[in-house]
């Protein structure tokens, strides 16, 4: 509740407590794709120190992605619960550990299994920055907030084959991962040490911020609860259900497929399809992560603007069609690039594309989950990680057995976006799944 009580610290402008909570998140995201980019960039040096083939590796990728998937929603209605605070501390102490522990990993079975323990401890990250932005910022700023949240992340994945480039000449594989998790162990403390889960808690915030905050909640949401309890049958069948979420969901499928062939195949299709090599790979390889930070800010400004201007619907829909068409656009014209660097560019330009509705997508599973925004952006990821899941195999084998090669993986993805978008005709962010 705001309290009406005055209070030595009350003052006319509001603090602005809010925007550490998205830095918070921003260093989140950034901590998530360098160790998840990691083990694509330093894929040779394991499999031939593991003696792997790319076949197998592909199983490697796949375990993450399916534990990604499969606890995803799980972690969500956890950090509903408990709150994000206790939450988030727990999943990224868990997923560091299994980070250092990657560099210890004697052959494949050791491998798969850590890279299953370590998706299954990051699958909550998402869906708890969702929720913990849905209680920090206001509606009217939602978007941005999700799009600049999800810099971090991809700016760090865009450097990350530079820095384990550089970081590859004095050190070994096992160590660089070693080096990584500990990262993550100093976010977690400096997390659990400064949040709260609702900004009445935190004793930064005045009463000018709390009241900016919570001016567009209904007062269920404003105190932290729903009328609808996240434990009985009717929560999870409205949830599986609704028209919003199914949709949500197989308009992600591309967006994790293309992330995921980034991180973990990307490396390869420029050497092998492209024949790059050393620092020009190095940098061609981070530029659709790269490139991302400008459709990350860009795309999430744009549809809290489209938002102000054409409404709910279409602030949020135009944006997401918008996007994925010029996605679908750039990537099959990638595929008949003769210069390297021109397909290489295109290929990014398409992943920025995609990167422009982040705010849009995670911004709508706000704008329709009321109170448990985190299961329901959960429901969406976990959906879109069956693109994530089947990608490092299925990369492989058309790759290896189509005749087009390499461009059969483009032309697959290029052709899902344009598919994906029909169904941000669908999606309507003004019908809520849960009642506020």
């Amino acid at each position: 509740m705001i309290s009406t009580v005055e209070s030595p610290h009350t003052a006319a402008r509001p603090t602005r407590v809010r925007f550490a909570v998205v830095g918070f998140a921003v260093v989140l995201g950034m901590v998530t794709y360098l160790d998840r980019a990691c083990i694509g960039t330093l894929e040779d040096p394991i499999m031939r120190d593991l003696g792997l083939s790319q076949h197998q590796l592909s199983y490697v990728h796949s375990a993450f992605a399916l534990a990604y998937g499969a606890f995803g929603i799980f972690s969500a209605w956890w950090g509903d619960r408990i709150g994000t605070r206790i939450m988030l501390t727990a999943i990224v102490l868990a997923w560091s550990a299994f980070t250092m522990a990657t560099g210890a990993a004697q052959g494949l079975i050791s491998l798969i299994a850590i890279q299953f323990c370590f998706g299954a401890s990051e699958s909550g990250a998402w869906p708890a920055v969702t929720r913990t932005l849905s209680r920090w910022i206001p509606y009217r700023e939602r978007g941005r907030a999700q799009g600049i949240a999800w810099v971090g992340a991809h700016i760090t994945a865009g450097l990350t084959p530079l820095l384990v480039n550089e970081l590859s000449y004095f050190m070994s594989w096992r160590a660089i991962f070693s080096v990584f998790g500990l990262i993550g162990l100093l976010w977690a403390a400096a997390w659990y040490w400064w949040f709260r889960d609702e900004p009445s808690q935190h004793a930064q915030v005045n009463e000018a911020e709390l009241a900016y905050i919570l001016a567009d909640r209904q007062p269920a949401v404003a105190e932290g609860r729903s009328r609808e309890s996240a434990a009985g049958p009717a929560f999870w069948w409205r949830l599986v259900t609704h028209r919003n979420v199914w949709a949500l969901c197989l308009m992600y499928l591309p967006n994790s497929f293309i992330v995921y062939f980034c991180i973990t195949w990307f490396h390869k299709y420029l050497s092998e399809g492209r024949c790059m090599a050393g620092r020009e790979l190095a940098f061609f390889a981070g530029l659709p992560l790269l490139l991302s930070v400008v459709g990350d800010v860009l795309g999430g400004s744009m549809t809290d603007w489209a938002v102000r201007r054409f409404g709910r619907r279409w602030g949020r829909a135009g944006v997401g069609v918008a996007a994925y068409v010029v996605a679908g656009g750039s990537l099959l014209l990638a595929t008949l690039a003769r210069e390297p660097w021109l397909g290489a560019t295109l290929f990014a330009v398409g992943t920025a594309a995609n990167m422009f509705q982040m705010g849009t997508a995670w911004g709508t599973c706000q704008d329709v989950g009321g109170g448990h925004a985190g299961v329901v952006s959960a429901t969406m990821n976990t959906a879109g990680q069956v693109g994530a899941m089947i990608c490092p195999p299925l990369v492989v084998y058309l790759k290896d057995y189509s005749s087009y090669g390499w461009n059969a993986d483009l032309a697959l993805m290029g052709g899902s976006f344009l598919l994906a978008s029909l169904f941000w005709f669908v999606i309507d962010p003004r019908k809520k799944v849960f009642p506020e």
